[in-house]
């Protein structure tokens, strides 16, 4: 599987009800973790002050990434996403921990 660097900022549609909010955050936690489970999210950073989330996130390709994978998030039809691919870089030390 490739790396990619994902950059998500969702934005709540204006007369969305908190209630629903709500209930898409919890839903997308439940499924960041069944996506880290089977491989595709690696890591996952909120920006401070800022409504975004960065992480690190595995698929096959692009194409796969948007629609099998972030394309099954509960708030993916209110985020935007910025992808970039990763390569190893020669002095990356490797896992640490």
């Amino acid at each position: 599987m490739k790396e990619f660097l994902v950059e998500l900022t969702a934005s709540v549609p204006e007369g969305t009800g908190q209630a629903e909010v709500e209930r898409r955050r919890a839903a997308e936690a439940v499924r960041a973790r069944e996506l880290a489970a089977e491989g595709h999210l690696f890591r996952l950073w909120r920006t401070v002050g800022e409504p975004r989330v960065v992480g690190v996130w595995r698929a096959d390709d692009e194409t796969q990434l948007r629609e099998k994978v972030l394309g099954t998030l509960p708030m993916w039809p209110w985020a935007t996403a910025v992808i970039t691919p990763l390569q190893p870089h020669p002095n990356d030390p490797g896992p640490t921990g």
